[in-house]
């Protein structure tokens, strides 16, 4: 339960954070859900409206979505841990690099606790970061998205999955299949 320990002090930590000025907007830090063993580790961009209301990631049209596309992998919510790169709510839905700078250290140990399996950046933001984290070398997002890349983590190999994010489907209609697809196909990697 050590990980847990560790996890409840880190979401008490960041609601206390003030390293950069969006702390000013926020209602709810947004710090992530999921078990603490979770082997599927889903990283966006960061909270918007109804995330800041609730606390809770992805739960506006977006996150409805992303629920659409974890059942189309075989998967639900209760089995995955999911956060975002920035844990306060940005209201332009846009970080600077001086905020995600301040907050990405949340992430790191974020990840160092869970060591999860498998990680899944959605979106640019999100795959910067790992690519930074884990010294991959990325194409764009439009690329790569649905492909299985091998790294090396401080807690052993690791499967880096790029999708884009769900909200660019909202955004963009004719995104949904391409999302749809790439999800369907992460199935055959969760299951084996």
């Amino acid at each position: 339960m050590q990980a847990d320990s560790d996890l409840e002090g880190l979401r008490k930590e960041v609601g206390n954070c003030k390293r950069c000025s969006l702390w000013k907007n926020r209602k709810n830090v947004v710090f992530g859900e999921g078990p603490e063993n979770a082997s599927i580790f889903l990283i966006g961009l960061g909270p918007g409206r109804n995330e800041n209301l609730f606390g809770k990631p992805f739960i506006g049209a977006a996150g409805k979505f992303l629920n659409h596309l974890l059942a189309l992998a075989g998967l639900s919510r209760k089995e995955v841990y999911i956060t975002s790169v920035m844990k306060c709510y940005l209201p332009k839905n846009k970080a600077t690099k001086e905020q995600i700078n301040a907050c990405k250290r949340y992430l790191d140990r974020q990840l160092e606790i869970i060591k999860p399996s498998i990680i899944i950046p959605l979106g640019n933001v999100a795959l910067q970061y790992v690519s930074e984290k884990f010294n991959v070398g990325f194409d764009r997002i439009s690329k790569i998205h649905g492909k299985l890349f091998n790294a090396k983590a401080s807690w052993g190999e690791i499967k880096i999955i790029p999708m884009y994010h769900p909200a660019a489907a909202l955004r963009n209609g004719a995104l949904r299949k391409t999302l749809e697809k790439d999800w369907k196909k992460l199935r055959s990697v969760v299951l084996k």
